[in-house]
């Protein structure tokens, strides 16, 4: 399976905005060959030898609709200045199980594969979340609470799941609008 910047559903596609299935555990053998895929795909990304050769745009996360398949798999690897993964996870059926009132919005905006055009403003996301998931690498079910990027990064990922792009968010009127409550990461 080929996932590069030619291949990856962008969102003048009608195919972005389906509702996306839950997989079927112990995972068949497609199925883990594309959610491994879509791992190298976010590990590839953000080498820049690699990136070039392969035309692959940076990213942290990938979603299966995003390469057309829509079933509840996404993959996120995030790493720190020197390039060293702090987290990587190959996540089935993740489901957010609880999450703050407080909310947060990253100063830079946020970006898609699946976004060629950029979209100003803040996307406000619940700053905590605690999620339940299959994890591909740990082979069982895990826990991951989260806060801050991270937190933004993993609900940008599960709303492909539900069809919905994180400029659906932003607030037209006044696109850096900072309510009550909120924080903005820089």
């Amino acid at each position: 399976m080929v996932i590069n910047n030619d291949t990856i559903i962008k969102d003048d596609n009608p195919l972005i905005r389906t509702k996306s299935e839950d997989v079927s555990l112990p995972l068949s053998e497609e199925d883990e060959k594309t959610l491994r895929a879509m791992l190298k795909y976010v590990d590839d990304s953000t080498n820049e030898e690699i990136a070039e050769k392969e035309n692959l745009r940076p990213a942290v996360g990938i979603s299966a609709i995003q390469i057309g398949i829509p079933k509840k798999m996404t993959a996120v690897i995030l790493k720190d200045e020197e390039g060293n993964k702090t987290y990587e996870y190959a996540l089935v059926n993740p489901k957010i199980v609880s999450n703050s009132i407080e909310k947060s919005a990253l100063g830079t905006g946020e970006g898609c594969l699946s976004v060629a055009d950029e979209h100003e403003g803040y996307i406000y996301r619940s700053a905590r979340i605690k999620i339940k998931a299959y994890d591909l690498l740990q082979e069982k079910n895990i826990e991951i609470q989260a806060k801050g990027y991270l937190a933004i990064v993993l609900q940008h990922e599960l709303d492909h799941f539900k069809g919905i792009l994180f400029y659906d968010y932003i607030n037209t009127e006044d696109p850096f609008y900072k309510p009550d409550n909120s924080t903005v990461i820089e």
